[in-house]
Protein backbone atom coordinates (compact mmCIF):
# COMPACT_ATOMS: atom_id res chain seq x y z
CA UNK A 1 0.00 0.00 0.00
CA UNK A 2 2.79 2.40 0.80
CA UNK A 3 4.23 2.12 -2.70
CA UNK A 4 0.91 3.05 -4.31
CA UNK A 5 0.45 6.06 -2.05
CA UNK A 6 4.02 7.18 -2.69
CA UNK A 7 3.53 6.81 -6.47
CA UNK A 8 0.35 8.94 -6.29
CA UNK A 9 2.18 11.64 -4.35
CA UNK A 10 5.04 11.65 -6.87
CA UNK A 11 2.56 11.95 -9.76
CA UNK A 12 0.64 14.71 -8.01
CA UNK A 13 3.86 16.61 -7.28
CA UNK A 14 5.03 16.22 -10.87
CA UNK A 15 1.72 17.48 -12.25
CA UNK A 16 1.89 20.56 -10.02
CA UNK A 17 5.33 21.38 -11.41
CA UNK A 18 4.05 21.10 -14.98
CA UNK A 19 5.81 17.84 -15.68
CA UNK A 20 3.74 14.96 -16.95
CA UNK A 21 4.17 11.66 -15.15
CA UNK A 22 3.30 9.76 -18.32
CA UNK A 23 6.50 8.54 -19.94
CA UNK A 24 7.12 9.90 -23.40
CA UNK A 25 7.33 7.10 -25.93
CA UNK A 26 8.88 7.87 -29.28
CA UNK A 27 6.84 6.55 -32.15
CA UNK A 28 9.31 4.99 -34.56
CA UNK A 29 8.01 3.65 -37.86
CA UNK A 30 8.94 0.11 -38.75
CA UNK A 31 11.91 -0.49 -41.07
CA UNK A 32 9.63 -2.27 -43.54
CA UNK A 33 7.38 0.80 -43.75
CA UNK A 34 10.39 3.08 -44.28
CA UNK A 35 11.73 0.77 -47.00
CA UNK A 36 8.37 0.83 -48.79
CA UNK A 37 8.27 4.64 -48.61
CA UNK A 38 11.78 4.79 -50.08
CA UNK A 39 10.82 2.46 -52.92
CA UNK A 40 7.70 4.48 -53.70
CA UNK A 41 9.67 7.74 -53.71
CA UNK A 42 12.37 6.16 -55.91
CA UNK A 43 9.75 4.96 -58.41
CA UNK A 44 8.04 8.36 -58.36
CA UNK A 45 11.40 10.04 -58.98
CA UNK A 46 12.13 7.67 -61.87
CA UNK A 47 8.71 8.32 -63.39
CA UNK A 48 9.23 12.09 -63.16
CA UNK A 49 12.68 11.86 -64.77
CA UNK A 50 11.32 9.71 -67.60
CA UNK A 51 8.34 12.00 -68.20
CA UNK A 52 10.44 15.18 -68.23
CA UNK A 53 13.09 13.55 -70.41
CA UNK A 54 10.55 12.19 -72.91
CA UNK A 55 8.73 15.52 -73.20
CA UNK A 56 12.03 17.34 -73.66
CA UNK A 57 13.24 15.02 -76.41
CA UNK A 58 9.91 15.05 -78.24
CA UNK A 59 9.93 18.84 -78.20
CA UNK A 60 12.98 18.97 -80.50
CA UNK A 61 13.06 18.63 -84.27
CA UNK A 62 14.07 15.24 -85.68
CA UNK A 63 17.48 16.31 -87.02
CA UNK A 64 18.38 18.10 -83.78
CA UNK A 65 17.14 15.14 -81.74
CA UNK A 66 19.70 12.73 -83.24
CA UNK A 67 22.60 15.09 -82.58
CA UNK A 68 21.35 15.82 -79.10
CA UNK A 69 20.92 12.16 -78.13
CA UNK A 70 24.43 11.44 -79.41
CA UNK A 71 25.81 14.26 -77.23
CA UNK A 72 23.86 13.10 -74.20
CA UNK A 73 25.17 9.57 -74.75
CA UNK A 74 28.75 10.88 -74.89
CA UNK A 75 28.31 12.98 -71.73
CA UNK A 76 26.52 10.48 -69.52
CA UNK A 77 27.72 7.07 -70.71
CA UNK A 78 30.91 7.12 -68.56
CA UNK A 79 28.98 8.21 -65.46
CA UNK A 80 26.36 5.52 -65.92
CA UNK A 81 29.09 2.92 -66.41
CA UNK A 82 30.77 4.02 -63.16
CA UNK A 83 27.42 3.73 -61.35
CA UNK A 84 26.93 0.23 -62.80
CA UNK A 85 30.46 -0.73 -61.75
CA UNK A 86 29.81 0.37 -58.15
CA UNK A 87 26.53 -1.58 -58.04
CA UNK A 88 28.33 -4.69 -59.30
CA UNK A 89 31.12 -4.18 -56.77
CA UNK A 90 28.45 -4.24 -54.04
CA UNK A 91 26.95 -7.40 -55.54
CA UNK A 92 30.42 -8.96 -55.54
CA UNK A 93 30.90 -8.17 -51.84
CA UNK A 94 27.40 -9.46 -51.07
CA UNK A 95 28.14 -12.78 -52.80
CA UNK A 96 31.36 -13.07 -50.80
CA UNK A 97 29.45 -12.40 -47.58
CA UNK A 98 26.73 -14.94 -48.45
CA UNK A 99 29.24 -17.66 -49.28
CA UNK A 100 31.22 -17.07 -46.06
CA UNK A 101 34.38 -16.20 -47.96
CA UNK A 102 36.63 -13.98 -45.87
CA UNK A 103 37.49 -11.65 -48.75
CA UNK A 104 39.20 -9.18 -46.39
CA UNK A 105 41.79 -11.84 -45.64
CA UNK A 106 41.97 -13.10 -49.23
CA UNK A 107 42.66 -9.62 -50.62
CA UNK A 108 44.73 -8.55 -47.59
CA UNK A 109 42.41 -5.67 -46.62
CA UNK A 110 42.33 -3.89 -43.30
CA UNK A 111 39.30 -4.38 -41.08
CA UNK A 112 37.99 -0.90 -41.95
CA UNK A 113 36.90 -1.85 -45.48
CA UNK A 114 33.43 -0.98 -46.77
CA UNK A 115 30.62 -3.50 -46.59
CA UNK A 116 28.22 -4.22 -49.44
CA UNK A 117 25.54 -2.06 -47.80
CA UNK A 118 27.82 0.97 -47.68
CA UNK A 119 28.86 0.41 -51.30
CA UNK A 120 25.19 0.15 -52.32
CA UNK A 121 24.44 3.37 -50.44
CA UNK A 122 27.10 5.17 -52.50
CA UNK A 123 25.79 3.55 -55.69
CA UNK A 124 22.25 4.65 -54.85
CA UNK A 125 23.31 8.28 -54.50
CA UNK A 126 25.27 8.14 -57.75
CA UNK A 127 22.29 6.49 -59.44
CA UNK A 128 20.10 9.36 -58.23
CA UNK A 129 22.50 12.16 -59.17
CA UNK A 130 23.42 11.06 -62.70
CA UNK A 131 19.88 10.61 -64.15
CA UNK A 132 18.72 13.78 -62.36
CA UNK A 133 21.56 15.69 -64.02
CA UNK A 134 20.70 14.02 -67.33
CA UNK A 135 17.06 15.03 -66.99
CA UNK A 136 18.07 18.62 -66.22
CA UNK A 137 20.36 18.55 -69.27
CA UNK A 138 17.52 17.30 -71.48
CA UNK A 139 15.11 19.89 -70.14
CA UNK A 140 17.47 22.86 -70.37
CA UNK A 141 18.77 21.96 -73.83
CA UNK A 142 15.29 21.48 -75.27
CA UNK A 143 14.08 24.77 -73.81
CA UNK A 144 16.91 26.77 -75.40
CA UNK A 145 19.10 27.22 -72.31
CA UNK A 146 22.18 25.72 -73.96
CA UNK A 147 24.70 27.51 -71.70
CA UNK A 148 23.00 26.16 -68.58
CA UNK A 149 22.65 22.72 -70.14
CA UNK A 150 26.38 22.65 -70.87
CA UNK A 151 27.14 22.93 -67.14
CA UNK A 152 25.05 19.85 -66.24
CA UNK A 153 27.33 16.94 -67.10
CA UNK A 154 30.07 18.29 -64.84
Amino acid sequence: MCDRVRARRVRAGAEMKGVSAIPAVAIIPSPLFLWRVKVILFLLWGLCCCKIGWDSVMRMSVDLRDLFLYEAFLYYNPLLLVALMIWLWGVNLWVFAQSSVNYAKVFDLSQTHLSHREIWRCATWLTLVVPTSMTAYLYLYSHGEVSLAASQPV
